[in-house]
């Protein structure tokens, strides 16, 4: 069974939209996404640099557009229904394209809510997540929760994020928990996933209730808790929810094992969460669509773990 899966703000990169802008119709239809939004895309996606696409309420459109193109590149290629879906963090908006909850225009106007939301909730306090890298995850979750920092992400792999404010992320970088060999500082400009971000909750709120979602046409696991949901109404009540509340990533992998999963491609941007899936599902094949020269591959990997 194979898993198509979309990552969070953090894994844009300056220019990683340009490959995907020379494909037959994409330019024009990232055009009238733009329109649409009232944000150039493709200028975000091309010419701007590291600091502005990391501004909340540019990331997460961007990152949610690219996820749909690629993921259309590759259904236009191979023509194949994914066994499951999930999105990390703002992914999970893109995955909930995949499935048929929403569709690209309902999903694109959502996430545009909700960067500005974030941003703007992040404009409060200045705020921020740090990576922790390695040790045990019982141990670190206790460390952070003495210095008042979140553990924002559960990732697994032997992955946690921090988030809070940037007073407590420098008492954690000289003071890191037991067994945790690095504390990296992450692309993002808030502390996502925690209480800093409850004033932007109720605003996500009233901007979905313009939207009609469907069931999921096909498995869409939560990053709430790693279930898999089979309601639409409740995958948008989740996606509402799930901006002042935890990742819990490693629950979404526990349940990728549980279904069988063999191989797991990651739209784009890819290579985080496939990164991740190397060191959680050893055995599992995966494959980050990282450009358009990644589509050949994508193409075979399909073939070996999918029907059409």
């Amino acid at each position: 069974m194979l898993v198509l899966v979309a990552p969070g703000q953090g894994a844009q990169t300056p220019g990683f939209l340009t490959d995907w802008l020379a494909l037959p119709g994409a330019a024009d239809r990232v055009a009238a996404w733009s329109d649409a939004l009232g944000l150039d895309l493709a200028h975000f996606g091309t010419k701007a640099d590291a600091d502005e696409i990391r501004d909340t309420s540019v990331a997460q459109p961007l990152l949610v557009a690219a996820g749909i193109l690629s993921a259309a590149a590759l259904g236009d290629i191979s023509g194949f229904t994914p066994g499951a879906v999930a999105g990390h963090s703002v992914g999970e908006i893109t995955a909930a394209v995949f499935a048929g909850v929403l569709d690209d225009t309902a999903a694109l106007s959502l996430v545009r809510r909700r960067g500005l939301a974030m941003a703007e909730a992040a404009a409060v306090t200045e705020t921020g997540m740090s990576a922790l890298l390695g040790g045990d995850p019982e141990v670190s979750v206790a460390h952070l929760e003495r210095l008042g920092l979140t553990p924002a992400n559960v990732n697994g792999a032997g992955q946690i994020v921090a988030a809070g404010t940037m007073e407590q992320l420098a008492a954690l970088n000289e003071d890191k928990p037991e067994g945790v060999r690095k504390v990296v500082p992450l692309k993002v400009a808030g502390a996502f996933h925690t209480r800093h971000m409850a004033p932007a909750v109720d605003k996500l709120a009233e901007a979905a209730k313009a939207l009609t979602p469907a069931d999921p046409k096909v498995t869409y696991v939560s990053n709430k808790d790693g279930r898999a949901v089979a309601s639409g109404t409740e995958v948008l009540d989740r996606l509402v929810g799930q901006v002042a509340n935890p990742v819990r990533w490693d629950l979404c992998m526990e349940t990728f094992k549980e279904l069988g999963v063999t191989a797991i491609i990651e739209v784009c941007p890819g290579g985080t969460l496939t990164g991740l899936a190397k060191r959680a599902l050893p055995g599992v094949k995966t494959l980050a669509l990282k450009t358009p020269d990644n589509l050949d591959a994508a193409r075979e990997l399909v073939a070996e773990h999918t029907q059409a």
